[in-house]
């Protein structure tokens, strides 16, 4: 829901009225100043499942910071933080650090939407760093751990009658690198490849009325030898007589439907003169689903797109990725996610997009999304301009684990507990359902590096077994054991491989790393970071040219893929083909997709 223009106030405005002045003049993007302070991040947040009527949330709400220990909400605030922008960015209108020995509050009140003819009422949340307990008027009604996956909760029961005011209250803490949790980049002392702690909400909160009888999940499955999709409906409520109407459109014309009575199964429909997604013709399916119990009727949007991937024996005799059963060369950058005026939130949707659209004007056709989850907006912008992705699951991990532990796969002994196992396959199962409806995502990466890698092999098939449709990188990095359809190597500069083994496709899963601090454009003056320092922008694109030279000879030997370090620069590190503050992109993006071209045309392996 979008403020009225009579409502609206420049965010610097309001943020020198929170007391904080200067927050906007640290490393601003072309966006920053474009954020709405009434109503920011307007767009529906779950492109999957989409409903008409919703409650935005997002604004200003009070917060304070107290002991972690004491467990009831503060009876006064410390003042107002712009949500959904974590309270140590700038965007927050705070900027400040949260300690593990400390928990956030949030707190904001709204009023309840009519919910005639027995409705309910939904809190949906799309991230919340680390632990979030959540009061409604007083009643608790849960408790979340993840920083990373979406989660709601039904209100209706604790609602205030009358139109009254109902009280929400959030209590969020973060553990950041004090424990194991999935944490990313995020550390309590930041310098080099480490970040600003992020803690709290980070992405939309909304409410959203809904039938009593209603969708709670779409899960389409695309069969593109069959030309078809697989529909699984999720639901809630009543289901005694229930029934669902399917229409799948394209370009707007509506070209097949089909009616579900067993929502016990998933049903196949089978589509017309199918049409292929790639990253050059990324064709997406409208899904529209009506589900009917007696009176009650319930309408949710949705999507899909026919594309398959695999690991199988090319012509030439190495294993190699193939989309849609034809051999395809994979070149893109690491894409961490990280904004100097929000972290990980960016400014805006405006933003956000710019990203993807810039990494596929440079002529990449993947990206490696690094240990960070983006908000759902970022895989549909991935879906609609033709972008994969090989999805991270942001990385868990105590500082300082023995090199030869982690080799042997033996670091869940006396580091990772069984209680870390379960938090750690708790999140990564979240990752894998609630985005595993986004076609542009190709493989999962449970493990980065050596960084909380355990119990390697038995949580790599686990994650095979959650989506066998998609690839499982097995690691990325330094200790491979021997399983996953990915035999992943980093080598800085580079270009390098391991040798291709039988069964899986050998890629390069970060090289390069070349470092230009961009005057005016840094995250701070002096002491930048990057694996090879180069001279001028004119030293990076000659160095870089060099590096994609040397992939021809490579492919030759049977490399399926190559991930540039990296497509912005974060923080100190300025390995970016881009500045933080997407002011500068350093190396004209026409040079750098001619570069690509002959890379990325279709092998005839």
């Amino acid at each position: 829901m979008n403020a009225s223009p009579l409502l609206r106030v420049s965010l610097l405005g309001l943020l020198c009225a929170l007391g904080q002045p200067n927050a906007l003049t640290a490393l601003p993007t072309p966006w920053t100043a474009k954020v709405d302070p009434v109503a920011p991040w307007p767009e529906y947040p779950q492109p999957q499942l989409q409903r008409d009527a919703w409650i935005n949330l997002n604004g200003a709400w009070d917060y304070a910071v107290r002991a972690r220990d004491v467990a009831a909400a503060p009876a006064t605030f410390d003042g107002k933080i712009l949500v959904p922008f974590a309270i140590e960015s700038d965007l927050s209108g705070v900027k400040r650090r949260v300690a593990p020995g400390e928990r956030l509050w949030y707190h904001r009140t709204f009023t309840a939407p009519d919910l005639a003819g027995g409705k309910r009422l939904m809190l949906h949340f799309g991230a919340v760093d680390w632990q979030a307990d959540v009061f409604v008027n007083g009643q608790a009604l849960g408790r979340h751990e993840g920083g990373y996956d979406p989660f709601s909760f039904d209100l209706t029961g604790v609602l205030k009658k009358g139109g009254e005011a109902q009280e929400l209250v959030i209590a969020v803490w973060n553990p950041i690198d004090s424990g194991a949790q999935p944490r990313g980049k995020q550390q309590q002392k930041p310098g080099g490849i480490w970040y600003t702690p992020v803690t709290g909400i980070w992405q939309t909160v909304w409410l959203e009325p809904v039938a009593n009888a209603r969708i709670s999940g779409v899960m389409l499955t695309p069969d593109f030898d069959r030309g078809s999709v697989a529909v699984k409906l999720d639901t809630a409520g009543p289901r005694d007589g229930a029934h669902a109407e399917i229409v799948v459109s394209a370009n707007g014309q509506r070209i097949t439907s089909a009616t579900a009575e067993d929502l016990a199964a998933a049903i196949t429909i089978v589509v017309p003169q199918p049409h292929a997604w790639s990253p050059d013709d990324p064709f997406l399916y409208d899904v529209e689903v009506t589900y009917r119990v007696g009176e009650s009727v319930d309408r949710v949007k949705s999507y899909f797109a026919l594309r398959k991937v695999e690991v199988r024996r090319a012509h030439d005799g190495f294993d190699r990725i193939f989309l849609n059963n034809a051999p395809q060369f994979l070149i893109g950058p690491l894409d961490q996610g990280w904004w100097p005026d929000g972290l990980y939130t960016a400014p805006t949707d405006e933003a956000l997009r710019w990203d993807v659209a810039t990494m596929r004007s440079m002529g990449f056709n993947v990206a490696r999304k690094h240990v960070k989850v983006e908000p759902a907006r970022w895989y549909r912008h991935c879906d609609e301009l033709g972008l994969m992705v090989w999805q991270d699951l942001p990385s868990a991990m105590r500082m300082g684990v023995p090199a030869h532990r982690v080799a042997s796969g033996q670091a869940i002994d006396g580091v990772f507990s069984p209680e870390d196992d379960a938090q750690f396959r708790r999140e990564l199962r979240g990752l894998v359902e609630n985005f595993r409806c986004f076609p542009c995502i190709i493989a999962w990466i449970p493990f980065n590096e050596g960084w909380g890698q355990h119990n390697t092999n038995d949580i790599l098939a686990w994650t095979k077994r959650l989506d066998p449709t998609r690839l499982v990188d097995g690691p990325s990095g330094w200790s491979d054991l021997g399983f996953g359809d990915l035999l992943d190597k980093h080598e800085y500069p580079g270009p390098g491989m391991f040798p291709a083994q039988g069964g899986r496709a050998s890629v390069l899963g970060e090289f390069g790393g070349l470092g230009l601090p961009i005057e005016n454009h840094l995250w701070q003056q002096d002491k930048n970071w990057g694996y090879r320092s180069m001279k001028d922008r004119d030293d990076l694109a000659q160095r870089y040219g060099a590096l994609i030279a040397n992939l021809p000879a490579l492919i030759d030997r049977g490399l399926s893929a190559a991930i540039y370090t990296q497509i912005t620069d974060v923080e100190i590190e300025v390995n970016g083909l881009v500045t933080y503050d997407r002011q500068v992109v350093k190396i004209p993006a026409e040079k750098l997709a001619a570069l690509h071209r002959d890379l990325t045309s279709p092998k005839k392996k």
